[in-house]
């Protein structure tokens, strides 16, 4: 599969990264979030939700573990953050089998800790660095993923 890696240098970087994956995205898509605390994980989404159409404050799901956007186009913008699950099996309460997988876009914080109950990846980001700099790479998990990347000309490693 192909990968994208780039240093971002404040949190506009990785903003714009954001937007440019979103502004082709296609629907049915789901993005892995990896790093630690402080990483940029929910930087980048926001951003990414923005891109997207969702206007109005983007709420992190870190207590709700879950946030649904209507976008304009009548897909949905699923938001999930994993951090506080302590067992994957808590994932089933979240009733994923709800979303329909080609009428939504699906970006997942914290994936690891939903393992097996979560969709797979089309795009696995994985951020890290401390202060500004981050290094994010980009890897297409799937053909799907593949194409995304390199419709938003982010293809090469």
């Amino acid at each position: 599969m192909t990968a994208h890696a780039a240093d971002s240098r404040s949190p506009e970087d990785t903003a714009a990264l954001a937007a440019r994956l979103a502004a082709v995205c296609p629907p049915g898509m789901t993005v892995h979030l990896h790093g630690d605390l402080g990483a940029g994980k929910s930087t980048f989404a926001r951003a990414f939700l923005q891109a997207l159409g969702v206007r109005g404050a983007i709420k992190s799901p870190t207590y709700t573990l879950i946030e649904t956007y209507a976008l304009s186009d009548g897909l949905d913008a699923v938001h999930m953050d994993l951090y506080r699950i302590a067992d994957p099996d808590e994932v089933d309460y979240l009733s994923l089998d709800d979303y329909d997988g080609r009428s939504r876009v699906m970006l997942v914080e914290w994936p690891e800790r939903g393992e097996g109950h979560i969709p797979p990846a089309d795009l696995r980001i994985d951020l890290a660095g401390e202060g500004d700099v981050r290094r994010i790479r980009i890897d297409a998990r799937t053909a799907d993923g593949a194409a995304w990347l390199a419709a938003s000309g982010l293809n090469a490693a």
